[in-house]
């Protein structure tokens, strides 16, 4: 074992990663029969994997998912959902990030809306990427209150640099002007070089009625609309199927 100075140097060099394995009597005692290039690989991939974990760590902890325990691996596939695997496959390794698409999400209340754009958060931020999940409404409030108090500017920069922006539930109440302009504003920061996952229980050709302004409803779809990736999740209530499967459970989220 090192002694109690080295592994000190070790964290002010912020190699916790290494200072873990060291202190690991397992990793010591397979590391120490290995020839000394084998003995510092380990000890380096220790350190990339701890700094992978907590880069992930933190990733999640900032994008807020409503589901946080999300994940495609536990998607639900029964042909009634609407639901394609090619589709799905293709959004997982994330290409739709790299080149700033968007994902809209639509269906009836409870069908696992919410639940997949979780899911897909996840899974961005497994891939490096920061995200930010937020129920529309309550972001465009935030946005009316920022105008108030001087944020405004602030804050749209910050959505700006978030590489997945999640806005859930759009499209859920009538829209007023000053919402409208703001949702053109956040989206016009964010086209071509930052992804939006919108879920909305309307279908996509019933936004433009939904904003109600002809001109802006025309320049808010042409942002989000054209070159998206478009999932319509059928089938009945997946609150429903899982309270009846489990009658004597709690309602779990759908999925």
């Amino acid at each position: 074992m090192l002694n109690e100075h080295t592994l000190n140097q070790l964290r002010a060099l912020r190699l916790d990663g290494m200072v873990a394995a060291l202190n690991d009597a397992a990793t010591h005692i397979t590391a120490s029969e290995l020839p000394f290039e084998q003995r510092l690989a380990l000890l380096v991939q220790r350190e990339v994997d701890w700094r992978d974990s907590k880069r992930l760590e933190r990733l999640l902890k900032a994008a807020r998912l409503k589901v946080s325990s999300a994940c495609l691996e536990d998607i639900d596939w029964r042909g009634s959902r609407g639901l394609s695997r090619e589709v799905i496959t293709s959004l997982a390794g994330g290409d739709w990030l790299r080149h700033g698409h968007n994902v809209l999400v639509t269906g009836a209340t409870g069908c696992g809306k919410t639940w997949l754009a979780c899911a897909l958060g996840q899974q961005a931020a497994r891939l490096g990427f920061s995200v930010l999940y937020a129920r529309a409404p309550r972001l465009l409030e935030e946005l009316h209150v920022a105008h108030g108090d001087g944020s405004f500017g602030k804050r749209l920069a910050q959505l700006a640099r978030l590489d997945l922006l999640i806005l859930d539930d759009f499209g859920i109440a009538p829209i007023a002007a000053h919402e409208r302009n703001d949702l053109l504003e956040l989206l016009d920061d964010r086209v071509g070089t930052r992804s939006t996952l919108i879920t909305s229980q309307l279908p996509v050709t019933a936004w433009h009625v939904w904003l109600d302004e002809p001109t802006l409803a025309d320049a808010i779809l042409d942002r989000i609309v054209h070159g998206s990736h478009k999932i319509a999740l059928k089938g009945e209530s997946m609150r429903k199927l899982s309270k009846a499967a489990s009658p004597s459970s709690p309602t779990t989220i759908p999925r």
